[in-house]
């Protein structure tokens, strides 16, 4: 009881402070904050040393950082004092070494029904971006190591730190990581990124991705395409459209021809947004309502929604109206 009374007390100042923390009482609160055992207040306190750019701060959040890594799972429950301390200080492009280096290496198992789990794979991230930030040395060691993480959103945050590094030493070790397989969202993290730092040279991997050699019959291909689809509509290079709409026309699997219609839905190409419309216009039915769906993107964007609406009407299919109907009361709602 005395604990969450003291939590409520310093919650109950933070809320008093919010409005100007950079006064001598706002700053005093925050003082008494980081040094508290209160992980939930210090999570609430890090991001508005941020935002008001407080770098006197720094050694209290430091401190605080390394006071949550005894006994972390009973200290900071899920990790949260200390992940938001390490976002503050890459906001505040502090060159932290020794307290990035401890985070990207922190692994904090807490219990869970039937087990337990890492409640630190964002921390990891965080502070891989850190590292890279500050021009370590060994930041592509780290990254490496960070890689081959057993958590999949640490492994994206390390895919992540390695395009926001854009040096091409990185290269090899997101190539890697795709031809030794991983999770989906981390393959087309590694596209994405691949096709940032080195988009000519990486694109025949993708194209590779796009039309493996077994001709889509292995959920592993399956997977790797429909990330390979993906990474190339966030890209949106001039390359993608062509690519992607030869992909789509040569599919006979329905969800993956969806994908192919959403993929060149966010491209946002002039090209692709003619092709769905021919789709719309001429295709199968099926077809034509996902590529109405794919066009929800669009109901924000007047001419385009338009001439959505106006090949819908000119194809007459009335079972098409419903599909149109319900994508613009979506968007709406």
């Amino acid at each position: 009881m005395a604990k969450a009374l003291k939590l409520e007390a310093l919650m109950a100042a933070l809320r008093e402070i919010r409005g100007d923390p950079t006064s001598a009482e706002g700053q005093a609160v925050l003082q008494k904050i980081l040094a508290s055992k209160q992980s939930i207040a210090v999570a609430q306190a890090a991001p508005l040393i941020s935002q008001f750019e407080l770098t006197n701060l720094v050694p209290e959040l430091i401190a605080a950082f390394d006071r949550f890594l005894i006994k972390a799972a009973d200290s900071d429950p899920g990790c949260r004092a200390k992940q938001a301390i390490a976002e503050t200080l890459y906001r505040l492009d502090i060159a932290a070494e020794s307290l990035f280096l401890k985070g990207i290496r922190h692994i904090q198992r807490e219990p869970v029904w039937g087990g337990t789990e890492d409640t630190a794979p964002r921390l990891r991230g965080t502070c891989a971006l850190g590292l890279v930030r500050m021009h370590y040395p060994q930041v592509m060691v780290e990254l490496g190591d960070l890689l081959a993480d057993p958590e999949a959103e640490a492994r994206i945050g390390a895919v992540r730190a390695i395009a926001y590094n854009q040096a091409e030493h990185g290269i090899p070790l997101l190539r890697l990581r795709i031809k030794v397989g991983d999770d989906s969202t981390v393959i087309s993290e590694c596209l994405i990124a691949l096709l940032q730092i080195a988009p000519e040279p990486s694109l025949p991997l993708v194209q590779a991705l796009l039309f493996p050699e077994t001709l889509l019959v292995s959920e592993t291909d399956i997977s790797n395409a429909e990330a390979a689809a993906l990474a190339l509509s966030e890209a949106r290079l001039p390359e993608a459209f062509p690519l992607l709409k030869a992909w789509w026309e040569s599919l006979s699997i329905p969800e993956l021809r969806k994908t192919g219609l959403w993929a060149l839905s966010t491209l946002r190409q002039p090209e692709a947004i003619a092709f769905l419309l021919s789709v719309i216009a001429d295709g199968k039915p099926w077809d034509a309502r996902e590529a109405i769906k794919a066009m929800g993107l669009y109901v924000d964007d007047s001419t385009v929604w338009q001439q959505v609406c106006e090949v819908v009407e000119a194809r007459k299919d009335i079972a098409l109206q419903p599909t149109l109907h319900d994508v613009a009361k979506s968007a709406s709602s």
